[in-house]
């Protein structure tokens, strides 16, 4: 049996025993007669079961992106008030046990021995044949009601705090700052400043001062250079009619690059015809250029800093999971680059990276994504991050390497689908390019 396989047993065993926990909880409130009932117990194990296999199917069984998500979604927040409610449980068992120990002993801390069942006299004075103790201090010591309810009280909360918390969190942009090492940098651009913001989503849009905000933030780092790496629609190119005035003030001394992602291309959207829908990606191809953004589809430019260069290399979107088109061609982004010393790549899907750039370019030094979004929900702090969309993109949000190669994914400037981000809060990033390779970290 393989180390996966006991992880998946281990992870099922645990998840049953949780289940188990939680409804003798729930059995403990005596007062709710239908939880004591059989028809009770046999649906929350049918649900528990349902719940299971909406993990394994996650997992093991290929589909849509969104179905994924709304099943991830349904078990983390069902788990979440299970792990909520269990140390209340807890707590509970360990005042039963105190009482227990508490009542196995007298006054004078001798051990209190129950006559013989057998030997209890009923109330005719005859021997009582019943197991039972009619001693106030062996009787079955119950759940606290006060205690169970709490605890659905408390494993509630949670779910009430997501609800009132989600749409504070769509436009609480905040600064993330990455040294990002590349041992053949040229000295020139040694210290250079890079800005990168993704997923825009303008179609989601509710409140354009606060969006405007996010841009001043950015703009008050002051980057020598910026990337925007895709998704400046959800569907339609006239959804960031609105906007074109506030992004236009995304400005960089050394100039702003472009991708596109999976939203640019029309592909969500009802056309009546082909052209109509390649009138729509033309638009968008000119709302970047109304922006001032150079939009790489496929090509590369030649960033320059006196007699020094590096190149920035841009794709159109190439996703791993088969629901995302794979319009970008790798092979036209690199031709002509062999004597840049530096290579920058712009490619929206972090799925890209370890699908095609890690087996077939090792020329790229850098990618720079988006499109994950970090779900909009997880925790994410400077030493640890999780989202349920990490069992979908084995890199979803941050800073990876592996041997010489590096990804950044940035988690996204708007939100898609829920107006509402938890967590995982919208970014900025701003990397400082330094030559060389990263100091190494003094063991204590």
């Amino acid at each position: 049996m393989t180390a996966y396989s006991l992880r998946i047993i281990f992870l099922v065993i645990a998840l049953l025993l949780i289940d188990l926990y939680v409804l003798n909880g729930l059995k403990g409130i005596k007062k709710w007669k239908f939880t004591q009932t059989r028809k009770f117990v046999r649906l929350y194990w049918l649900f528990s079961a349902f719940l299971l296999a909406d993990l394994f199917f996650v997992v093991f069984v290929k589909m849509g992106v969104m179905g994924r998500i709304l099943l991830i979604t349904f078990f983390f927040l069902i788990f979440l008030f299970k792990i909520t409610y269990l140390p209340v449980l807890v707590i509970d068992d360990v005042r039963r046990i105190i009482i227990y120990i508490k009542n196995r002993f007298d006054s004078k801390g001798v051990l209190n021995t129950p006559p013989p069942a057998d030997r209890l006299p009923d109330d005719k004075g005859a021997p009582d044949t019943t197991l039972h103790d009619s001693s106030p201090n062996h009787n079955t010591i119950p759940r606290s009601e006060f205690l169970m309810k709490a605890g659905l009280l408390a494993g509630a909360i949670p779910l009430a705090a997501i609800k009132v918390t989600m749409k504070s969190g769509c436009y609480d942009y905040h600064v993330i700052r990455q040294d990002i090492y590349l041992p053949n940098l040229p000295k020139a651009f040694d210290g250079i400043r890079l800005g990168q913001i993704s997923d825009i989503h303008s179609g989601s849009f509710f409140n354009k001062k606060a969006v405007l905000g996010g841009v001043e933030m950015l703009m008050r780092e002051k980057a020598d250079f910026i990337f925007f790496t895709g998704d400046l629609v959800n569907a339609v190119t006239s959804e960031v009619k609105d906007y074109l005035d506030i992004f236009s003030k995304v400005k960089a001394p050394l100039g702003v690059y472009s991708c596109l992602g999976n939203h640019d291309y029309g592909d969500y959207a009802w056309w009546p015809n082909a052209q109509a829908k390649q009138k729509n990606l033309q638009e968008l191809i000119g709302a970047h250029k109304t922006m001032g953004y150079d939009l790489l589809m496929n090509e590369h430019r030649r960033l320059k800093i006196g007699n020094e260069e590096i190149g920035i290399l841009g794709i159109e979107n190439w996703g791993e999971l088969s629901r995302f088109p794979k319009y970008g061609r790798m092979d036209l982004a690199v031709k002509n680059t062999d004597d840049l010393p530096v290579k920058l790549l712009l490619s929206h899907d972090p799925s890209h990276w370890r699908a095609q750039v890690l087996p077939e370019y090792p020329q790229i030094d850098m990618m720079f994504s988006g499109h994950t979004h970090g779900m909009q929900m997880g925790v994410r702090t400077e030493r640890f991050q999780w989202s349920p969309v990490e069992y979908i993109y084995n890199e979803w949000a941050g800073h990876y390497q592996q041997g010489k190669q590096q990804l950044y994914v940035n988690v996204g400037y708007g939100f898609l689908n829920f107006a509402g981000r938890i967590g995982i809060l919208p970014e900025i990033t701003i990397f400082t390019l330094k030559a060389g390779s990263p100091p190494r970290v003094k063991e204590s």
